[in-house]
This record gives C-alpha cells, structure tokens and sequence, in this order.
C-alpha cells in the first residue's frame, strides 16, 4: 500500500532480459533499511525488491506487468518516481494507492497556467466511468487531482495540475505531449463500480 507521494527519482542502470525482465534501479535509498521481499512502487507499478547493493535494488517485472504499463519507461536510463510502502502511523499525504496500474494514458497538452503546468490526458474508454473532477487519481505513481473531465470523439480527456514542487520532485520536471502514462484510478471508485456493477 502507498500514498503517491513520491520519496526519491530513481533509475535504471540495467535492463536485462531473462525469463522475465531484471531491472537494477539506481536510488538514493538507506538500502540497509530495505528488506529483500520489500515492496517498492516504481512510476505506480507495486514491485518487489529482488537483491539489492549500496546504492540500488533490483526488481524482476513478468511479460504480464510490461505489457501492461507505459512503453518505454523500463528501458536503460529511464527515470523512475519511487516510492517505498507505506508504514502504519505514518502521515497519509496523498490517497490510498495499490500499485495496480488500471489502464496506460497519453498526454495530449502540458500548457503552462500561472507558475503550474496543466496536463490533459487522455485515458482509456474503461476507465471513463471511474474518473471524477475533484477526484484523487495516480500517474507514474504520483497522487493527484482531477480537474475536469470530459467525453469527447476519441475518448475520455481529463486535466490535471502540476505545481512547480511536484513537477521538481518527480519526473514530471521532464514531461510533454505524446508521453504514454500509467494510471490507477481510485480505489474507492473500483470497488463502488463493482458494487453497482456499472
């Protein structure tokens, strides 16, 4: 269980393909506090810590968890958001997030309003219903709000803000149209869709 709060920027030294892929993921972790077996959310994928040095861990991603999360962003020298899990009596700062990703976005617009960046992303059809304005929603790992949401032609489009602290201690410093996105949507609308079967 995590919050999406984002604790460290990591990224990854090797990608090496076997029966499933290893990554070793460079971290400014105190690596004697992580435990082999912990659970380390990297850009909103729930993963487990596999081995571990100094300065990095490593994790093993199935063919299942690669095929579906953004393309691109395991690749060597990738940037990761990082995130350990959460510990009981720990300040809740952003919402309750699994590591589940839901669907992969895309952003369309990164447009600069004041001193935030507003991005419009556009999410996949089955998600739609389970996106709310003023909602909490994840991306790459990262608790935000939802704007404003609305169905248009080619999908569901929603909008979020980056205020300049979260755009310094994420990935999202380095962000722009065409990006693929991974999404966890609310926990809670998960479960009320499944309760309601809508």
């Amino acid at each position: 269980m995590f919050t999406g709060i984002i604790t460290d920027i990591g990224t990854i030294a090797e990608a090496e393909q076997r029966g499933d892929l290893r990554l070793r993921i460079l971290c400014g972790y105190d690596m004697t506090t992580v435990d082999l077996g912990a659970s380390i959310a990297c850009s909103g994928v729930c993963l487990t810590v596999v081995d571990k040095g100094e300065d990095w861990f490593a994790v093993d991603l199935s063919a299942e968890t690669v095929s579906r999360t953004a393309q691109g962003q395991w690749n060597e020298g990738a940037r990761l958001n990082l995130e350990r899990s959460l510990k009981l009596g720990e300040e809740m700062g952003g919402h309750i997030v699994t590591g589940h990703v839901d669907g992969i976005g895309e952003i369309i617009a990164a447009e600069p309003v004041g001193d935030s960046l507003e991005l419009t992303i556009r999410a996949p059809d089955e998600l739609a219903r389970l996106i709310a304005a003023k909602g909490s929603i994840t991306l790459n790992g990262v608790s935000l709000t939802v704007n404003t949401v609305s169905d248009t032609d080619d999908g569901c489009r929603f909008t979020i803000n980056l205020i300049p602290h979260t755009a310094e201690v994420t990935t999202f410093d380095k962000v722009g149209a065409g990006q693929p996105i991974n999404i966890e949507i609310d926990i809670l609308a998960r479960y009320l869709a499944r309760m309601t079967g809508s």
